[in-house]
């Protein structure tokens, strides 16, 4: 089965240059996992855009500011990281490429004396792989920087490679399940936003084309430009597009003043309605069409289980995704297969949710909220960039279309959620945070997202045999967290 990852890992001391006849100062890690994917498919998935991405853990604040080539001999990779809370250049160069079977990272400018990662794939039986990441390093300030900083840093590795072995052959395993003919091609506005950036990578990496949809001028061959508020999408741009994602509009997070709902509003009436009537002129047509939309659309219902046939709810966000739903109607009755995403709370440290609460939770001044009855039905990043992938390649005679709650099986009280992140990253959550304190804060986003009740199962999702990557909240916030 793809995705079983045995791995183990180990920090050795440099050995002896017998013409030096001194001990080197340097270190070697080493992580191997078996991987039930042949040796040239686990290889061709390094070398595809987006593998950086997907391999960086959420946690680790890393920038890509700028890649020439891909892996072969003589391509850079150019990063910013921040190290001990100051950003550093990284620059690493490709060296020893053999084709299905390794490729090496060495440091040309960055923060270590040395460094050297060397990726080898090597074919078992049974068509199966071992994959091994070898680390050569030297740390900075010589025996200091051992003292200071060796067990850190080993420490590290070990968070990072966990992490980067159970993506990788959790994309093989979801790449395996959904296999396609031929690689296809899939428009999608809201790329640069918390779901799109993780998404694009993920279908990068499977083969596929991604086809952006930007608000600016093109700068590259596969932006389109796109234009909701002035009701413009180049049509020509999206010839031969397989499906279709929309994830655009203006976040809820921020005080809900009357013009923040407006906007709210409009972002995504406006897109939605604009990319429906522009597919559903196209010939051929998409054969999907998955549009983002949130749990907000049942409302405040306490300890009633919901799913996708439970009615509509009250208040602003109900009403929001009831119009951005129905925005959609031109593709729906051009015969285009519609996915109405409903979103729970999208856990990321990276930004929304998660993002804003860790601040506060690592100050250990964090508590639940109100009484903590409230459910809150969250997914973690994994799930959701699944979730909209199922959705996208499910050939099935039952594949999703209509309403599909992205939400984990198992949703918890916020008294729950708020205890585990506690015990995730070790700290107390005792401090309770009243309502009409958040009320005066946030307004009337207190009263419809943070204190809203809505026990919402995945139904769509279980009926259609989505596999679940992250189904229990504490594994999930460690896996996120790296802890």
């Amino acid at each position: 089965m793809i995705g079983t990852v045995y791995a183990t890992a180990r920090l050795c001391p440099g050995q002896a240059r017998p013409e030096e006849g001194k001990i080197l100062k340097q270190q070697t890690y080493v992580y191997r996992s078996r991987f039930e994917a042949p040796a040239d498919r686990v290889f061709a998935w390094h070398t595809r855009p987006g593998a950086f991405e997907r391999l960086t853990p959420p946690w680790e604040r890393v920038q890509l500011v700028d890649r020439q080539g891909t892996i072969h001999d003589g391509d850079r990779t150019h990063l910013r990281v921040q190290t001990a809370g100051v950003w550093r250049d990284w620059i690493a160069e490709h060296r020893d490429y053999v084709e299905s079977k390794q490729f090496r990272d060495v440091q040309v400018e960055g923060p270590m004396r040395r460094w050297e990662h060397t990726h080898l794939v090597e074919p078992v039986s049974d068509g199966a792989c071992m994959l091994e990441d070898r680390i050569t390093y030297e740390l900075p300030m010589g025996q200091l920087g051992r003292l200071l900083a060796g067990r850190f840093t080993h420490d590290k590795l070990e968070r990072m490679f966990r992490y980067r072995h159970a993506i990788l052959a959790q994309d093989l395993a979801m790449q395996n399940r959904y296999a396609t003919a031929s690689p296809q091609t899939i428009a999608i506005a809201g790329s640069s936003g918390l779901i799109g950036s993780e998404l694009v990578p993920l279908l990068s990496t499977a083969g596929h084309k991604v086809i952006r949809l930007v608000r600016r001028e093109p700068k590259a061959d596969n932006e389109v430009r796109w234009s909701p508020d002035e009701g413009h999408l180049d049509l020509a741009g999206l010839a031969g597009v397989d499906a279709v994602v929309n994830l655009a509009g203006e976040s809820i997070v921020g005080r809900w003043t009357e013009a923040k709902k407006q906007r709210i509003r409009d972002s995504r009436e406006k897109s939605t309605r604009l990319l429906a009537e522009t597919i559903s002129k196209l010939d051929p047509q998409p054969s999907v069409l998955v549009n983002a939309s949130a749990i907000g659309f049942y409302g405040d219902r306490g300890d009633e289980m919901l799913d996708e046939t439970s009615s509509p709810g009250e208040g602003f966000l109900s009403e929001a995704c009831q119009a951005w739903e129905a925005s959609a109607r031109e593709a729906v009755d051009a015969g285009i297969r519609t996915v109405f995403a409903r979103f729970g709370l999208v856990l990321s440290p990276k930004g929304g949710a998660l993002a804003n609460m860790l601040p506060i939770f690592r100050s250990g001044l964090a508590g639940q909220l109100g009484d903590g009855q409230q459910w809150w039905s969250w997914v973690a990043m994994d799930d959701v960039i699944g979730a909209v992938f199922h959705a996208l390649f499910d050939e099935s005679s039952d594949a999703p279309a209509g309403p599909m709650n992205v939400v984990s099986p198992n949703a918890v009280t916020n008294r729950t959620f708020t205890k585990t992140l506690g015990k995730v990253i070790r700290r107390p959550t005792i401090i309770p945070a009243p309502r009409f304190a958040l009320h005066l804060a946030f307004g009337d986003m207190a009263d419809d997202a943070m204190f809203a009740s809505a026990r919402v199962q995945p139904a769509v999702l279980e009926r259609t045999g989505y596999e679940f990557a992250q189904p229990e909240l504490e594994a999930a916030l460690r896996h996120l967290l790296g802890r």
